[in-house]
């Protein structure tokens, strides 16, 4: 009897093992597959992101709020991109960092693109972000200067490195030689040498040189310069505005690398929502930019910007960043005119399917692509900038 119950008891406690071994075989093989499903989520390891570097034309400001609130809020990673942004100065042009490998995006203005172009880059413009020019040329209200004509004979400043195309099919606009009808010069990227009486007319954008002024104070005032001490020469009501801030990629490589193209659509997918964003949020992109850090002015002169560069995005009827036709084919007609261009750009100058893939995408997102209702702000000037 011992004997036999000892037996059943073991028979017992063998049959539980078993038991408990095939449950813990279970849990292990379900364990398995939620880590295989962990893994196809990527709620424990995530995909790997996809290593980006995107070239500015100019050092951090607002100007490029919308890619630094992608950066700082997650868009670019919800994208699976990981960007680093490499800021600009006077001596990059972005398409050459761009063709040469430096960087996978470049952002700079359609002349400065295509003539780089010209010169046997292989860029493309995939997304047109500014839908138009912010530059400008300012001068002081009692020196004369009203219209393009009035400069003739002036001392006229510009900064060179292919900012001043506007500005020359301006003054030939008005039947001016700009080498011989006004005298040129050189300008650094500030107001001092207007206000100093150096020059009569300064190059200026609209979110920046021409807020730096505002932000002066004034030596006969002894308060800060206001627009009506001002006039501008606004160069798209002269109707030789260009356009500006475009998104530039590698044409080869987006004819022969798949991957590549999807990541150009995840990447300005990314890019224009930061640029929705920072027209519903401003200021929150403006402390954004802040916080990266910039040379030029402190928070109220970047939240000028901020308003500014807005105002130069939205509305975008055809939805943000794809090229609209009428105003590129107005940029190349003048190019070309003033001989920026020796001939028009064939037809990989630039592409739209990217921009409108991205825009596709953001509209399933319920995000408003066109900004129709879009109204600029109002935003206080304060010495210095600051």
């Amino acid at each position: 009897m011992k004997k036999s119950l000892l037996w059943r008891l073991l028979a017992v406690l063998l049959v539980f093992g078993l038991f408990a071994a095939a449950c813990g075989d279970d849990d292990d093989d379900g364990a398995a597959a939620g880590d295989d499903a962990a893994d196809d989520t990527g709620d424990d390891e995530p995909a790997e992101l996809t290593e980006v570097a995107l070239q500015l034309q100019w050092v951090p400001q607002s100007q490029f709020a919308g890619y630094f609130a992608a950066v700082e809020l997650g868009f670019y990673e919800d994208v699976g991109l990981d960007v680093t942004v490499i800021e600009g100065g006077v001596d990059i042009v972005p398409a050459t960092v761009l063709d040469s490998g430096g960087a996978d995006f470049a952002i700079s203005w359609v002349p400065r693109g295509l003539v780089p172009r010209e010169e046997g880059l292989n860029i493309t413009n995939i997304a047109q972000v500014f839908q138009r020019s912010g530059t400008l040329q300012v001068s002081f209200a009692d020196s004369g200067i009203n219209s393009v004509d009035d400069l003739e004979g002036k001392n006229v400043g510009n900064w060179g490195f292919g900012n001043e195309f506007e500005l020359f099919a301006g003054l030939v606009s008005a039947g001016l030689d700009p080498t011989g009808d006004v005298t040129l010069v050189q300008q650094d990227f500030n107001m001092t040498a207007l206000i100093n009486g150096d020059i009569d007319a300064a190059q200026a954008m609209i979110y920046n040189e021409y807020a730096q002024l505002l932000e002066t104070i004034n030596p006969d005032t002894g308060e800060l310069f206001q627009p009506e001490d001002l006039t501008i020469i606004d160069w798209n009501d002269v109707g030789t505005a260009m356009l500006n801030d475009a998104i530039w990629a590698d044409a080869d490589r987006l004819e022969d690398d798949a991957d590549y193209r999807a990541t150009a659509v995840a990447f300005v997918e990314a890019s224009l929502k930061g640029w929705a964003h920072c027209r519903d949020n401003p200021q929150e992109c403006t402390d954004i930019v802040v916080g990266v850090g910039t040379p030029f002015g402190g928070p109220a002169h970047q939240a000028w910007m901020m308003n500014e560069v807005n105002a130069l995005i939205w509305p975008s009827p055809g939805g943000v960043g794809v090229m609209d036709d009428a105003l590129y084919a107005q940029t190349v007609d003048i190019a070309t005119s003033q001989g920026i261009l020796a001939s028009a750009p064939d037809d990989g100058a630039f592409r739209t399917d990217i921009a409108e893939e991205a825009v596709a995408n953001l509209e399933a997102q319920g995000i408003d692509v066109t900004g129709t209702g879009f109204t600029k702000g109002v935003v206080e000037i304060a010495e210095g900038g600051e």
